[in-house]
């Protein structure tokens, strides 16, 4: 039975998935009673709006959570790890958007689509996975329901939305200074950095220049090659799918979009599986759209993904390089579905308010 009016936390609320944290709870109709907005000193005071409310904003802390129901919880690691345990512990359950718990067996990995019975015996944390994951597990999982995946080769294309607001405001002003600097007979494209920071008081915070460019780094580099970003889709990709073996291959690659993460994505079933069948699975299969008629220029692009909740997917065609083989195309709202939407709709499991 549906508990009415929850008392919601919101953990780094004025960051870029809190703040769409604020908009889907109140878009959703989430039934919250009171909430309580949470960031760092240095933003303690201001205040937002949410649902015709002025809330303000205040210092994370212990104490905050005493009364709360939900925490949602997007303010990086390293709090998750402090604050998480103590939130549990004064009563609220913890949906936590930050790598800190997802590759804790104790806690479940969920994407509401694919494997909500996770939830079952959670012990007060749940984790939210990547987005380029979620993006990814919500079309491959009625795929993966019909006929089973043996293999995932992925290239993520991921907006620089992904690595937070300062990042949407370097390529913003990389953008503007190339374009002062272009002329139309050089092949030249570098942006000189100090025309493109010298009205902002922000770093670069990218590793290198995003306008015009593509940087095949996200994250840092690991021992064997990869980045962290790609070892994450690997081990959430299992863990979410229940195959710890599934073999899974990933790039990600970070490019000049400001928002929503498109991939493109090969898979290797162990039964067959036509294109045709897969569209009229992927027609049906909830948080999905499928938009693929491509002779007439319809396909999933960020620029329609973005503001919405549903994971595009197109371009699908067989494989002919393995026995039963699909190559598809996403794009999804890494902020919405890829992180705030997925939250919501954990508690929204968890409270059964739908």
């Amino acid at each position: 039975m549906a508990k009415k009016g929850l008392h919601v936390a919101v953990v780094g609320a004025t960051g870029a998935v809190g703040t769409e944290m604020l908009r889907v709870l109140a878009q959703r109709r989430f039934p919250v009673q009171g909430v309580t907005l949470l960031a760092s000193a240095r933003s303690a005071g201001t205040t937002l709006r949410y649902n015709g409310w002025t809330v303000p904003v205040r210092e994370l802390s212990g104490q905050a959570f005493n009364g709360v129901d939900v925490a949602l919880f997007s303010a990086g690691a390293a709090r998750s790890l402090e604050f998480g345990p103590e939130a549990v512990r004064r009563g609220a359950v913890v949906v936590d958007n930050s790598s800190a718990f997802r590759m804790d067996p104790t806690v479940p990995l969920v994407v509401p689509e694919v494997n909500p019975q996770a939830l079952k015996g959670h012990r007060g944390l749940i984790a939210n996975p990547n987005c380029s994951t979620i993006i990814m597990l919500v079309p491959l999982a009625p795929l993966h329901r019909a006929v089973g995946l043996r293999r995932i080769v992925v290239a993520t294309y991921q907006s620089v939305s992904g690595a937070g607001t300062k990042a949407m405001l370097q390529l913003y002003r990389e953008t503007q200074s190339a374009m002062r600097q272009l002329r139309v007979t050089s092949s030249e494209l570098r942006v000189n950095a100090k025309l493109a920071t010298r009205h902002s008081k922000l770093a670069t915070v990218l590793p290198n220049q995003i306008a015009f460019n593509l940087i095949p780094q996200i994250d840092v580099f690991l021992g064997n090659g990869s980045t962290k970003e790609e070892t994450k889709i690997v081990n959430e990709t299992r863990k979410i799918l229940g195959i710890p073996r599934l073999p899974v291959s990933a790039t990600c690659v970070r490019v000049p979009v400001f928002g929503a993460h498109s991939e493109a994505v090969w898979i290797e079933t162990a039964r067959p599986l036509s294109p045709a069948k897969a569209r009229a699975l992927l027609a049906k299969a909830p948080g999905v759209r499928l938009v693929d008629q491509p002779a007439k220029g319809q396909y999933p692009m960020p620029i329609d993904a973005t503001g919405q909740d549903d994971v595009l997917v197109g371009r699908i065609r067989k494989d002919e390089s393995v026995r039963h083989g699909l190559a598809l195309w996403v794009s999804g709202d890494n902020l919405r579905k890829g992180a705030a939407t997925n939250a919501v709709q954990i508690a929204e499991l968890l409270f059964k308010t739908r």
